[in-house]
Parts: C-alpha cells; structure tokens; sequence
C-alpha cells in the first residue's frame, strides 16, 4: 500500500564543534510522519554545497563522481520502496533501512503474535487479567490456526496478508464452519482485533483490517425467572439431597446476583459486617476481577446457615457444596421440569433473576443493582436487567394518579 507521503533528502550535518572544512552528507528518508538519517559516507565543502538540489555544485570529476555516488545511493532507495511494495510488505522507514543494510527480519506471522500476546497474557494473570480472559484468547487463537488452515492450508500466515477480506471470510468461516452465534463470532473477532491493534501500532501494519467491518452484537433476549416461578422452586422439596443442595445454591445466586464461578469459590471469610450492621459478601469477581459488595437478604442467609456444618464446606472452607457447572445445569434441568417451569434453566439465570425480578421490578435503582453485579458500567447492567410488566403497571399506577386531580379540577 502507498504511504501517504514519502521523500528523500541528501544534506549536509555539520559535526559537533565543528570550525571549518568538509561536512559529512547524510540522506533523510520520510514516510508519512516518520523519518530516518543515514551516513551516505561521504564528505563535501559547505561552498560546494547546493542545499535546493541536494548535490554538490560543479563541474570537476571529484565533484561528478560524488553526485553519481549520491545518484546511486537515491536509486537504491527507490528500488528498495518499489520491493516493499511489490512483496505486500508495509513502507516504512525501518523496512527500507533494512533493505538497504541487507539485513532482513524474518517476516511477521500471524498466529507467532497471537502466541507471544497469550504469552504476556498468561504472565499476568492475577494483575491486569483473569485467568477466564486467558481462556478465551486461547480459545480465540485455536479459532484463527483451523481458519488459516482451512481457507490458506498454511500452518501460519504473514500479517501483510491482513485485509478486509480476511476479517470478512474469517467470520464467515466462524458462522458455517464452527456454527458459532452472531455474538460469539463478534467476541472472537474482538479478541483478534486486539491482536491486530498490536500490529498497526507497532507499525507492522499499515492500516487497521477492521477498519469498515462492523464488530455490533445483537441484543439478546435474557430469561429470568418471574416472582411466581422463584417461589415455585423455593418451596419445592425434593427426595434427593443433591436436587435440594443444587436447590439452595441456585437459590443462593438468585438473592445475590453472584455468577457460578463467583458462588463456586465463596469463603467464609468474605461474609462480614455491612456498614449497616448487617452480613455482606465482600468479594472480587472471578471474570473482571472487579470488587463486589452485596448485602445478604434473609433468604441468602437462611441458605448459608443450613450449609454452616456441611462436612464438604467445612473440609473445603467454602459457603457452599458447589458441583461442576456442567452438573448443576444438567440437575437444574431436573428442578425445572418437576416444578413444571418451561424454560431451559441454567446457572446463569440466577444472576438475570436477581437482576430483574428481585431487585429492579422491586424497586432498587440501577445503578445500585449495577455496583452489586460488579459490572464496571450501566450498559452491563441494562443488558441484564429487564423491567418486568409489573414495574412498568405500578409505574404508570403512580403516574394515573397524579394526573387524575389535575384533569378533575
């Protein structure tokens, strides 16, 4: 791709303390905003110099034999410009010095800078990311390996081969082949897109092959469970132990709004007095690693008390005999069909549950609601958080009544 400005310049620099005599020459080369300096090593007299033609001036051999010399070294430039060019390799100034010295980096792969960026990633677990944010880059780059293998049948592809229909044929191989979802694909580009970023900034790239695709997610309808669905599970027992435990700790997160792996690593020690002087979970998130702080409601504390003496929590130091999420799901598929609820019930309901039917449609403020999910904005919580009919009847309930008077008098 061309640069939006190049030029090259030969001039003389004068040395450090210099009195009089020859300077040396040096040629300037400028793409875009950025510039190099290299020695032409050669000499010439400031008098004999004509800074406009970036020559010497005059007619004897010496002098003619600089200027092919200088003549030479331009042409080397340009040859060099048209090469990068040619092989689809970024102009920039440090690619065209490197032609020039004969040095050649090895060329930029794809899949070897997605590796490295995991790699940092990995190191940092714990400080600046989470060790689901790992998974889901790893996730991504396994993604990015089967597309190129698939559409290049290449095991790594240089980054200059990055363009607007990579991205566009790499979210078509998302959707068919891998028949992920339109917000998922989304979330895999994204992931890629930061790797790119790395690239352009770095000055790899020339241009951002994102630029035009749009990464939009669709608005995705949340199920929760309504007032009179929570109260149907709640007074449910069940003849087996493990659908009761699964019960309470499902349960548990519908008065909490904690996610599964928040509920899963729970200790003891992160329930302490509020500054109101009643129980709160003081924790983090396991996802953003964000602190959240979550007054218990006595149905919360009801559940924790009966798991006081557990023999698994005690042994494990944790609130709550959690299972895998694949189990909790597959018993809560169970729950739902006994308490005849027609919905596909997951773990992950509880945190929309909490959301809307007990705290929004009960009348707690969003942005209250928000600070409790550990969501680090309002648009999170507004994804989650759907007012139920209810609400919106009450609401208008009030409004009736205050303009009733009005109209009457």
């Amino acid at each position: 791709m061309l640069a939006k400005r190049f030029s090259l310049l030969f001039y003389l620099k004068k040395p450090k303390n210099y009195v009089k005599g020859k300077q040396p020459i040096y040629m300037r080369i400028t793409i875009d905003a950025a510039r190099v300096e290299l020695s032409a090593q050669r000499e010439c007299e400031p008098e004999r110099w004509n800074s406009h033609a970036g020559r010497a001036a005059g007619t004897k051999e010496e002098i003619r034999s600089l200027n092919i010399y200088l003549d030479s070294m331009q042409a080397k430039v340009y040859e060099a410009h048209r090469n990068l060019l040619d092989n689809d390799v970024p102009v920039t100034v440090e690619n065209i010095k490197n032609k020039l010295r004969g040095t050649h980096e090895h060329p930029k792969m794809i899949l070897h800078i997605f590796q490295e960026h995991n790699h940092q990633v990995e190191n940092l677990i714990g400080k600046d990311f989470s060790s689901a944010t790992m998974k889901r880059y790893k996730t991504s780059l396994e993604h990015t390996r089967n597309f190129i293998l698939w559409k290049y049948k290449v095991a790594d592809l240089e980054i200059t081969r990055l363009n607007y229909e990579f991205i566009s044929d790499y979210a078509f191989w998302l959707k068919s082949i891998r028949n992920c979802n339109h917000n998922s694909t989304m979330k895999y580009l994204a992931n890629f897109k930061k790797v790119v970023l790395i690239c352009v900034k770095k000055g790899w790239l020339d241009k951002d092959p994102f630029q035009g695709f749009k990464l939009a997610k669709r608005e995705v309808e949340r199920p929760f469970l309504t007032e009179s669905e929570l109260q149907k599970i709640s007074s449910r027992q069940f003849a087996t132990e493990r659908l009761n435990n699964v019960k309470d700790i499902f349960l548990f997160s519908c008065y909490t709004g904690l996610a599964y792996a928040d509920v899963k690593k729970l200790k003891r020690y992160e329930i302490a007095v509020g500054v109101d002087g009643e129980q709160w979970i003081f924790t983090r998130r396991q996802k953003t690693e964000t602190a959240t702080r979550i007054p218990l409601l006595p149905e919360a504390l009801q559940i924790l008390n009966r798991y006081e003496d557990h023999q698994l929590c005690v042994i494990k130091e944790q609130l709550l005999p959690v299972s895998s999420n694949q189990k909790m799901n597959a018993y809560l598929k169970e729950i739902a069909d006994v308490c005849g609820i027609n919905k596909n019930l997951t773990f992950h309901i509880a945190r929309h549950t909490f959301a809307t039917t007990v705290t929004l449609s009960n009348g707690v403020p969003m942005e209250t609601v928000s600070k409790m999910l550990g969501h680090k904005n309002l648009r999170t919580t507004q994804h989650y958080a759907k007012i139920l009919d209810k609400k919106v009847s009450e609401d208008m309930l009030a409004l009736r009544s205050k303009m009733t008077p009005k109209k009457q008098a």
